[in-house]
């Protein structure tokens, strides 16, 4: 059983003991010294909040919404919903923040507290860390039984949502609507089984085939948005002879396509795609996370503009988006963050935009993905172990490329001309994350490689 705590909210695995796993009295901690510290920041009694679909989220959601009420919070319940539409939701109800219950991209068994501020983006690394300090020392009073907190049942924010969408005005209905695409999708029975056909028909999309569209959490396959996971999708597309394939993620937060010909267009370009017709019609700068693709800043510097990395984390991204005024942003894994909108990562404005681009290019969406820059990411990890020092591992790794181009925002990035390998202790998962980048899979690899086995050797001397 494993409970991690971090920037990327209480994320764990149900069941098993206290503190080690997502259990029933951490929900009600980490609840508790949230509301507690939200109430305090803003001094508002209000708490937007939403879930997936997961087998689990029912019952987190009774524990979350018992115990705001119990520290006198009024619940606005949003139920079955998306990240993003939380997001939306929080500044227009004017609360104190939200809750979606979410692990994101991780399998069946895990749940999560994601954790938003009054603006509907993700608390800060030092919010975070106060939350935290109030929970492990219990510092919350409850309400007496006059003062208790109120539900309220919300289901208006998906229509809200799609309406925000539309009235963009790079989103052209009317461009897609006379594409008139067919479009498969994997929704992997979350949430997004009633979102995506909702925005789909909404944008004047007439041929959908659904696919795990049914809101059970009864994942069909991992659900992480990756070509390997995507399979009956491709097939799918290819048997309804249909324009592209969609998939999202169970909280509608990444988003990735699949090419009429079965291809996958690959979630790192998904970003690059959309920022690209973005920066097409308006000019500006850009930011996606140092673990994204270099295509993104070569279509940027193309169009003019410049380009800018962050720290791997949304919060980190939406900050230096916010710094650098950037136009469009996000992170390679397919997420999305329009700030016309709203700064979080957004499938369903991914949607939007993208279709509108390919209506707009006129051709296959497999030409679209070839026109631009051909990068290829080798993504591996290794698993920690207690007695590693990461810290100092990575030092040494520095020491031996001080010579290259290199960063320590975020772990270790190292560049060498266009191709690049960025080392980090991952957020979610106890492991070391190792990204390499190069023109061709070989090239990538065969970086990741070279620096795994500097990793081994110096694990060895160390020994």
């Amino acid at each position: 059983m494993t409970l991690i705590k971090s920037i990327s909210g209480i994320r764990g695995t149900i069941g098993g003991t206290v503190g080690e796993g997502l259990t029933p009295l951490d929900i009600v901690k980490f609840t508790s010294a949230y509301g507690t510290w939200a109430v305090n920041k803003t001094g508002i009694n209000k708490i937007v909040l939403g879930r997936d679909a997961r087998i689990s989220g029912n019952m987190v959601n009774n524990l979350v919404i018992g115990t705001l009420q119990g520290l006198g919070i009024d619940v606005i319940d949003l139920g079955l919903s998306t990240t993003p539409t939380v997001e939306i939701a929080v500044p227009l109800e004017k609360a104190a923040g939200g809750i979606i219950l979410t692990a994101s991209h991780n399998p069946k068994q895990w749940n999560a507290l994601k954790l938003l501020n009054a603006d509907g983006e993700f608390i800060s690394d030092a919010d975070g860390k106060e939350v935290l300090d109030i929970a492990e020392s219990s510092a919350f009073k409850y309400a007496d039984v006059n003062d208790l907190g109120k539900v309220y049942n919300d289901n208006n924010y998906l229509q809200e949502h799609i309406d925000q969408i539309l009235a963009l005005p790079l989103v052209d209905v009317d461009a897609i609507t006379k594409a008139d695409f067919k479009v498969v999708i994997d929704c992997v029975n979350s949430t997004g089984g009633i979102f995506v056909p909702a925005l789909l028909r909404s944008l004047g999309v007439k041929t959908v085939h659904e696919l795990y569209c049914e809101p059970d959490g009864n994942f069909p396959h991992n659900p992480e948005p990756l070509p390997e996971n995507l399979t009956a999708l491709s097939k799918e597309v290819l048997l309804k002879r249909a324009d592209l394939g969609i998939a999202v993620d169970p909280d509608v937060d990444r988003l990735c396509f699949v090419c009429e010909d079965g291809n996958m267009f690959g979630e790192e370009y998904t970003l690059v795609a959309v920022a690209d017709y973005v920066l097409k019609n308006k000019k500006g700068n850009t930011v996606s996370n140092l673990s994204s693709t270099r295509a993104l800043r070569d279509v940027t510097e193309q169009a003019g503009g410049e380009y800018h990395a962050a720290a791997v984390g949304e919060v980190n991204v939406v900050n230096k988006m916010k710094a650098v005024n950037a136009v469009i942003g996000g992170e390679g894994n397919g997420g999305v963050i329009y700030p016309e909108l709203h700064y979080g990562r957004d499938a369903l404005v991914g949607i939007a935009l993208f279709l509108t681009h390919l209506a707009k290019f006129g051709k296959p969406v497999s030409i679209l993905r070839s026109s631009y820059p051909g990068y290829f990411i080798s993504k591996n990890k290794i698993t920690l172990t207690p007695e590693m020092d990461i810290d100092a591992l990575l030092l040494k790794v520095e020491e031996k490329y001080k010579k290259q181009p290199h960063t320590t925002i975020d772990g270790l990035k190292i560049e060498f001309d266009k191709e690049w390998v960025h080392l980090r202790r991952s957020n979610t998962e106890p492991i070391i994350r190792i990204y390499s980048e190069g023109n061709s899979e070989t090239v990538a690899n065969n970086l990741a490689s070279k620096i795994i086995a500097d990793i081994k050797e110096i694990l060895q001397l160390k020994n």
